[in-house]
């Protein structure tokens, strides 16, 4: 076994998602999040093939929202954050084959009470694909690591370290699962995460890999932004690793019903020759055109295109969060 997590940016097969559920997270926002998660697989499959992962019983509701080149596909989940639930697929470089691997999932630290069918949606996934299935004995999402497809992995401390998912193991053995399983050399944790993130800090809000050397991060300038310090923090711990650093625009703080939404241009997700990143509307139109900017500056190659998902935003994830790549061999 040679395994390799390529990256992000490389080529992919297909995009998977899934579909939104009835529960506590949505409540009356539950048709407004599937028509935004319809929107997103609508403009990833102008790009590569779509799966959506659906419950038995939403098949064609499903598929008169994403439209006709999007493949439905009936697995029973609990949830719809596939990039956490689903599998982390990695070829192995001995043979050239593709595997998936499958993490166990606790629902972010038994944040939620439902989760036994979460667990289960790896395996069904490389089994509908054809996929061998490789299980690792530790709690971890796939929004909490980022790769640069060559030697590194970026997480936050305050996610995988987080008692809530692994508290028999160390710093140290959970690096060395994580370098044994996706062919890496180095793990860097960055402190935190942004504030507010239900998920304990998943990487995948405040810093993510634009090639082998560089991370894009939020940056603002105002020192009475909530995630200052965290930023701060992030560059130096990203800085000191050796890693070149790009600024994408904080947007700041925005609230609805008395909390605070997580909002994060980094929670975007590479397709084949593009990205979707999010937008957030509502009074941020000006970051939102920030954003893309800075975005299309830094990938001229790629077109960008962009996703209003606040309706998103308020189940507690982005674009990221409810996508996960298929590479292609």
């Amino acid at each position: 076994m040679s395994f390799k997590m390529p990256p992000e940016w490389g080529p992919h097969q297909r995009m998977f998602m899934e579909w939104p559920v009835p529960d506590p997270t949505w409540a009356e926002n539950l048709e407004p999040a599937r028509r935004a998660f319809a929107d997103t697989a609508r403009a990833i499959s102008a790009f590569e093939p779509v799966t959506v992962i659906v419950n038995e019983g939403q098949e064609s509701a499903a598929a008169e929202l994403c439209g006709p080149d999007v493949t439905i596909l009936p697995i029973p989940h609990d949830d719809c954050w596939v990039r956490d639930n689903g599998c982390t697929f990695v070829i192995d470089e001995s043979d050239r084959t593709l595997h998936g691997v499958h993490w166990d999932f606790n629902a972010w630290g038994e944040k939620y009470p439902h989760y036994n069918l979460d667990r289960l949606v790896p395996t069904a996934i490389c089994r509908e694909y054809d996929v061998p299935e490789y299980k690792v004995p530790i709690i971890m999402e796939g929004g909490s690591i980022h790769t640069n497809g060559k030697d590194t992995i970026i997480t936050t401390a305050e996610c995988l370290l987080n008692r809530n998912r692994n508290p028999s193991l160390t710093r140290d053995d959970i690096s060395g699962y994580l370098c044994r399983t996706l062919g890496v050399s180095r793990v860097i944790y960055l402190p935190h995460g942004l504030d507010g993130d239900e998920t304990d800090g998943h990487v995948d809000n405040i810093a993510c890999f634009l090639d082998e050397n560089t991370v894009l991060i939020p940056f603002t300038d105002d020192p009475e932004d909530v995630n200052y310090e965290r930023l701060r923090e992030a560059r130096e711990a990203a800085s000191a690793a050796g890693l070149i650093i790009k600024d994408i625009v904080q947007p700041p703080l925005t609230m609805e019903d008395g909390l605070p939404l997580t909002l994060s241009y980094v929670n975007f997700v590479f397709v084949n020759g593009g990205i979707v990143m999010p937008g957030f509307g509502g009074g941020l139109e000006e970051y939102d055109r920030i954003a893309k900017e800075q975005l299309s500056a830094l990938f001229p190659a790629r077109k960008v295109v962009q996703v209003m998902t606040r309706d998103i935003i308020r189940g507690g994830g982005n674009i990221h969060c409810i996508t996960q790549q298929m590479p292609a061999l």
